[in-house]
């Protein structure tokens, strides 16, 4: 089954090269990635599609990740990345880059994003940290929804006062894979694979945390260790993702719940379909977006097209209990 995702991971990726206001056979695709001479077919692969292929692959395995991260965490099925406060720490660390410091370029947008989303988790885990004796993970999820709304009403203030940082703030809250410089895919990439190898290494611990605190404990398994190194791998992955296409939202929520219907309970397989899932619906909504309109919807907005109403299923069936 990791196969079949996987090849149909490929075609999608072949179908993002082909797609859009410029239909382009595989003909044309292979001789522009593998023709030296210059053309029109050529730049509009290499400059554009096939940047935002790999930016959707990379960006949807971290942010599915670190939903289902964030998920097994608290132990809610609806949770998402989000929930700790990440994309709003993000968001208000680029609003504030550039409103007051001038901040302009690529480059320094993620920088600073990365920073904001860093230093929002560990101010989440200082308040929102489990009391000695106790391991209650919903202590978390109400100090990021506490801190998501605080950093969420700076943000869009500071876009008031300095309006020049609203368009920044407008980019990163939607969420696009569209105009992104090629040179953020390498390390996206590099953190994207070191986060997923960290939330693998906690994949055991969380499989025991499922049965809840008492039995992990009596697995030998160090709980508060055990929640901040996810902490910190969902951290390195949605900051990431975040700083790389903005804020997209319900593919960290959709992703890890069709992984588990494919891949039973073990925490590390429906990691492993979380990582081709994801892109795979990054992809779909990006191409969508691309010849749904005239012009062109943006992935972000197309990912809460089609997750708001699995929200809204998952929240009235009778599975949205603690997972």
């Amino acid at each position: 089954m990791l196969g079949l995702l996987a090849v149909v991971l490929a075609l999608l990726a072949v179908a993002s090269l082909a797609v859009g206001s410029r239909a382009l056979s595989l003909e044309t695709i292979f001789n522009a990635l593998t023709a030296p001479q210059e053309s029109v077919e050529r730049s509009l692969v290499l400059s554009s599609r096939l940047p935002r292929s790999l930016l959707a692959i990379f960006a949807g395995a971290g942010l599915g990740v670190a939903g289902l991260l964030a998920q097994s965490l608290t132990r809610n099925p609806l949770a998402e990345p989000g929930i700790l406060g990440v994309n709003a720490g993000a968001s208000l660390a680029i609003v504030s880059a550039v409103g007051f410091l001038g901040v302009s370029g690529f480059a320094g947008y993620v920088s600073f994003a990365f920073l904001g989303a860093v230093l929002t988790a560990a101010l989440v885990y200082l308040i929102g940290r489990p009391r000695a004796g106790s391991a209650d993970p919903v202590r978390l999820v109400l100090s990021g929804v506490a801190i998501g709304a605080i950093f969420t009403g700076l943000g869009t203030a500071l876009s008031l006062v300095r309006p020049q940082a609203f368009d920044q703030l407008r980019a990163w809250t939607i969420g696009s894979l569209q105009g992104r410089d090629a040179s953020i895919i390498l390390p996206l990439a590099v953190l994207t694979i070191l986060g997923i190898a960290l939330a693998a290494a906690c994949s055991r611990s969380l499989d025991g945390l499922a049965l809840g605190e008492d039995a992990a404990t009596a697995l030998g398994i160090n709980i508060h260790r055990t929640q901040i190194l996810v902490l910190a791998a969902i951290t390195i992955l949605a900051a990431s993702a975040t700083a790389a296409v903005g804020a997209i939202g319900f593919i960290g929520l959709m992703a890890p719940h069709a992984a588990r219907r494919l891949a039973g309970a073990g925490t590390g397989w429906i990691m492993a379909y979380t990582c081709l899932l994801a892109p795979m619906l990054l992809l779909v909504a990006d191409v969508v977006g691309r010849i749904m309109l005239p012009g062109e919807l943006q992935a972000g907005v197309v990912c809460a097209f089609i997750g708001a109403p699995l929200l809204i299923a998952l929240a009235r069936g009778k599975k949205a209990v603690a997972l």
